[in-house]
């Protein structure tokens, strides 16, 4: 029996950037915040955004025990900077979680009807839409349409229209009703909150 490691769920692979002998390209450009102090050690002149060989910057990397740091390497020249590398991971990290944490999340409602939804389910199903949109939710309304039911689109079709009507004041459709396969579909955008 072969014996393989064994990866647990919680290892999730980090994004891993490219730094000193593994900056393989002729020139960078230098990028950072910390250069007038790096210019100071190194006794040599080094301007925010100049280009430089990559073995001239990293021996200016190797005076002031820093790392070089390739931010971007699809730029034309590699964008790096001089910085540690652990310190580096862990405030792109930092950055990350901040941004994902104000990321706003839309959530997503579902309410179905058939095409012979009478008059007290519509009601009943747009006070439920009501409190989604109050919520701030999204809501996704469809007609499915079973078997021979599809020759009464036009039904399902204006369902959809009294159910928008019934809801303009809290949200708007994002697009006039349309067919996906067997159903009929709306979705409305609750309206911005003054």
């Amino acid at each position: 029996m072969a014996r393989g490691r064994i990866r647990s769920r919680k290892e999730v692979p980090t994004i891993k950037f490219r730094i000193n002998e593994q900056i393989r390209v002729p020139e960078i450009r230098i990028v950072g915040d910390n250069l007038e102090e790096i210019s100071r050690e190194v006794g040599e002149n080094i301007e925010p955004g100049s280009i430089v060989p990559t073995r001239r910057a990293l021996n200016w990397a190797d005076k002031v025990h820093l790392d070089l740091v390739e931010v971007s390497p699809k730029a034309k020249p590699p964008v790096c900077r001089f910085t540690d590398y652990k310190k580096f991971l862990y405030e792109k990290k930092k950055k990350d979680k901040e941004l994902k944490a104000k990321a706003s999340k839309t959530v997503v409602k579902e309410l179905r009807f058939g095409p012979n939804t009478d008059d007290h389910d519509l009601e009943f199903k747009t006070r439920h839409a009501r409190k989604f949109l109050e919520e701030g939710a999204k809501v996704k309304a469809y007609v499915t349409f079973y078997g021979r039911n599809i020759v009464f689109k036009d039904r399902g079709r204006e369902l959809l229209r009294r159910f928008v009507d019934g809801l303009e004041d809290l949200g708007v459709p994002e697009a006039p009703p349309k067919m996906e396969g067997k159903r009929m579909i709306v979705v409305l955008a609750p309206t911005k909150k003054k």
